[in-house]
């Protein structure tokens, strides 16, 4: 099983979390407790964590032995085999949209791990949104309930996580530097605010492209969510993109996808697969009748991702590209000199409120997996890590790989498995793996990138096939 469209699956499984709330107990599969109110977060409650929102019963794999609990307003699972090799793995989920019930649920790697001999934790968090530092503070919680649950010690630990819980993974290794042997984010936001300057890019582009006048309310009034509804509508209809339906595009349509793929990684194999799935996915609710992006405009929060103390956003500086010639081209010109500029009121945090900084100063090593096509949580973020690390003096202890994929967090079980096997392997033996040269702009835009890691089936992505035998591309080894 993948985990693909895993983020954008949130509503769908809110959505079964309240079917499995308010279905008759003879309904369910087993008897779950009624969620508990939290002791820490007035109004939320805390699911069963002996049950996932279907209603199944969390039970052990054959050989391990699971500890379940609530602790501080967060539901944890803890889970070891018989054989056990004194190692944990601390599992960060990602974004769970705004909903006041919290749950816990399993690793997508949790029988691997059992089978290497590893125990995992996992918690909810105390509350959803996007509260990266809850995650930290509640993950790191882990490694202590751990050892009181089993009256053991992990002797070292890795930490993970994908989408959001990759943030998670990011800051905490940083935090807590000497609590973590290494780290595996996938699909992680890796660049922080970097985040939400994509989302403003994808849109104010979208805007100047086809002479439609917005603009950015640091204080969103509550008419302003169908101002921009209908900014958005003649925006998408100009572009020739509409959720639900492959897009059509115009001039100005061509014009923006050129925009959106240098600024989400920059030229690359299947892109235009990738923003043909994105564009007809719908948006998150209560936006979910326009095209992905365009419901993750962060004017419609005055850009504080429902968690920052004020306007995270910044593209004062920013020049957009449409092509990747030497010089500027006339179209880039003028819609570098039309497009809404919006300047910041606040930054990523340092410590753990509002959006956590991301330094790129990783004190073990970081393996990470990213989709090329993913335009949710795009492949920038991987690259934006990467120039950090390097910055820092800490690019020989970070390694990325592409998955030709478009979907978020779209994996196969054989791409995760090898990726743990190898960090595992590079910890054990000091012997740094292989990776993609993801800062090499050559590397990235060659037909065959991604092919060395990829491992399997991605529905809807589209390019040239990958050739029988694929080498690592002659580009500096440090990544």
């Amino acid at each position: 099983m993948t985990m693909r469209r895993k983020c954008l699956a949130v509503f769908a499984a809110a959505l079964a979390l309240v079917t499995a709330l308010s279905a008759p107990a003879s309904a369910a599969p087993v008897a779950c407790a009624a969620p508990a109110p939290s002791t820490t977060q007035p109004g939320y409650l805390v699911f069963d964590p002996n049950c996932d929102v279907s209603g199944a019963a969390f039970t052990p794999l054959a050989g391990a032995r699971t500890y379940t609990g609530i602790r501080d307003g967060a539901a944890f699972r803890v889970e070891v085999p018989q054989k056990w090799n004194g190692k944990l793995v601390v599992w960060a989920h990602g974004y769970r949209g705004t909903g006041n019930v919290v749950y816990v649920d399993n690793p997508s790697l949790r029988a691997h791990y059992l089978e290497t001999g590893y125990a995992w934790a996992a918690s909810s968090y105390a509350r959803n949104g996007y509260d990266v530092g809850q995650g930290v503070r509640d993950s790191y919680a882990l490694i202590d309930i751990f050892r009181q649950v089993t009256g053991h010690r992990a002797r070292s630990v890795i930490m993970s996580g994908a989408s959001m819980g990759g943030q998670v993974t990011a800051v905490a290794i940083e935090r807590f530097p000497r609590a973590f042997e290494a780290a595996m984010p996938f699909c992680g936001v890796l660049g922080d605010t970097e985040l939400y300057d994509y989302f403003l890019d994808a849109n104010v582009t979208a805007a100047a492209l086809t002479d439609v006048r917005i603009d950015f309310p640091l204080t969103p009034g509550p008419e302003y969510q169908a101002q921009w509804r209908e900014q958005a509508g003649r925006i998408t209809a100009a572009l020739g993109v509409r959720a639900g339906s492959a897009p059509v595009l115009t001039t100005a349509g061509k014009s923006w996808s050129n925009a959106v793929e240098r600024r989400s990684g920059g030229e690359r194999p299947g892109f235009d697969s990738a923003f043909a799935y994105w564009n007809a996915a719908p948006s998150l609710a209560p936006l979910n009748d326009l095209p992905f992006l365009f419901g993750l405009y962060p004017g419609l929060s005055g850009g504080t991702g429902g968690i920052a103390s004020g306007n995270v956003t910044d593209n004062q500086y920013t020049y957009y590209r449409l092509a990747d010639s030497p010089l500027p081209t006339f179209a880039e010109l003028k819609l570098n000199a039309e497009v809404l500029r919006v300047r910041h009121t606040a930054t990523a945090d340092p410590g753990l409120a509002g959006i956590p900084r991301v330094n790129g100063t990783p004190a073990v090593p970081v393996l990470s997996l990213h989709d090329i096509g993913d335009l949710f949580v795009p492949f920038s973020m991987e690259q934006e890590y990467a120039k950090r690390a390097l910055r820092n003096g800490r690019g020989h202890l970070f390694v990325s790989r592409a998955i030709r994929g478009v979907g978020h967090c779209d994996f196969t079980q054989a791409e995760l498995v090898t990726a743990f096997d190898d960090l595992t392997t590079w910890v054990r033996t000091g012997r740094r793996p292989a990776g993609d040269a993801i800062l090499n702009s050559r590397a990235v835009a060659d037909e065959s990138f991604g092919c060395r890691f990829t491992n399997g089936v991605h529905p809807n992505y589209a390019a040239s096939p990958c050739p029988a035998t694929t080498t690592t591309p002659p580009v500096p080894p440090r990544m």
